[in-house]
């Protein structure tokens, strides 16, 4: 007995629910970026940044501190911080307190700032799997895209915001697979949807993985 209580986790995997709270979050407001605020309202993205994006994956994040993984801590953890910041700047502006003129190239600081965290998170992705790597591989090309453009003052549905919604989208689509395989794989306890092995084992110490029950290939 006391065997089996070091083998099993203290908690169940909270990483599928930080993909798909990120995923469905990014799938909003990216639908919002590349068709236009007519097609896609802003403000349907505003309660789910919050409470899901936000909350959920921001707690996914404190969970994995729990089971020692500093990867999906600092990944859940941060992302969540940043759904909840954004729709913090969101609510200033509609209380007015952001200047018109301002609000494009505030968007762009914030979009670079959160490009260079995932930039370093992107390369110890390739340590988790194949799954993950992409999940941050999109999404790195969506920050760049989106920051280029609003320092353009280009608007939703125009530009590069317009491509980097569309990058967007995809990556809510990969976190979401993501997210689903880890929910299988852990509950059938061997894979049943592929996530791929780790790109890069060259360091030395134990992978802790961002999705421990998805991370069967």
């Amino acid at each position: 007995m006391a065997e089996e209580s070091k083998l099993t986790p203290s908690v169940a995997d909270p990483a599928p629910l930080g993909l798909g709270a990120f995923a469905l979050t990014t799938f909003i407001l990216s639908a919002h970026n590349a068709l236009g605020g007519t097609v896609a309202p802003l403000l349907a993205f505003f309660g789910f940044a919050i409470f899901y994006g936000g909350l959920a994956q921001f707690m996914a994040g404190m969970y994995e501190f729990k089971n020692r993984n500093v990867f999906g801590a600092t990944a859940f953890t941060t992302y969540g911080a940043f759904w909840m910041g954004l729709a913090t700047f969101v609510g200033l502006i509609l209380m007015g307190k952001v200047k018109p003129e301002e609000i494009a190239i505030s968007l762009g600081w914030i979009l670079l700032a959160f490009a260079i965290f995932n930039t370093y998170m992107l390369f110890w992705s390739t340590r988790v799997n194949v799954a993950v790597f992409l999940v941050f591989l999109t999404l790195e090309v969506t920050e760049i895209l989106l920051f280029i453009g609003n320092f353009k003052g280009e608007a939703a549905g125009t530009g590069l915001v317009s491509l980097g919604g569309w990058i967007g989208i995809l990556t809510a689509l990969v976190a979401w697979y993501t997210s689903a395989a880890a929910v299988v794989n852990g509950m059938a306890g061997r894979s049943i949807l592929p996530v791929g092995g780790p790109l890069w084992t060259g360091m030395a110490g134990p992978a802790h993985t961002a999705t421990r029950a998805g991370a069967h290939a």
